[in-house]
């Protein structure tokens, strides 16, 4: 599982461009199962996505697609956690 952390490096007028395009990537890979969560931060500096996928490599190929990404809005931290413990409506999510 892995925690990506999308920092906006340009002015929020260039974000806004492409926020339904993202948005649209977004619900993809929430439809394929990759994507758990996401959301902006407070204030809006960007957004973190929680996303489960086999591998580091896969997650790469995938935020390439990003329009964020591709018109260098903003920059990306990942994060690979194995989760050990869970609340009860989230115990699916536990590596068996």
């Amino acid at each position: 599982m892995f925690i990506v952390e999308l920092t906006y490096i340009q002015p929020l007028a260039v974000v806004d461009q492409f926020v339904a395009e993202h948005r649209e990537f977004l619900e993809r890979h929430y439809a394929s199962g990759q994507f758990l969560l996401s959301g902006r931060k407070e204030p809006r500096t960007g957004g973190f996505i929680l996303a489960n996928v086999a591998s580091r490599d896969v997650l790469e190929a995938i935020l390439q697609q990003d329009p964020f990404q591709r018109e260098a809005v903003a920059q990306y931290t990942v994060t690979e956690f194995l989760p050990s413990m869970a609340a009860p409506a989230l115990v699916g999510l536990l590596a068996s």
